[in-house]
């Protein structure tokens, strides 16, 4: 199955030719998680800390979908 991904701020930098907030598609088994895609993108898992999947916020263990848009954000922190 196909999803659409953007990597935000430093994550992007562990995919090639990537930039923040770029979409690009990634083919992945059917039934994945959203932590199988983290490790198929090779993301640090304690990197990845903010996980949306079509605009609404889900937990690693959530089931993609076929045609799901997934954004993945790194820890924030402000002052």
């Amino acid at each position: 199955m196909l999803v659409r991904v953007k990597l935000f701020t430093t994550l992007a930098d562990y995919v090639p030719g990537i930039t923040s907030g770029e979409p690009f598609d990634v083919r992945i088994k059917s039934g994945a998680i959203l932590s199988d895609l983290i490790n198929r993108l090779k993301l640090p898992q304690e990197e990845a800390k903010l996980l949306f999947v079509n605009g609404l916020v889900k937990s690693p263990d959530y089931v993609l979908q076929n045609n799901d848009e997934v954004g993945i954000f790194p820890p924030i922190g402000g002052g």
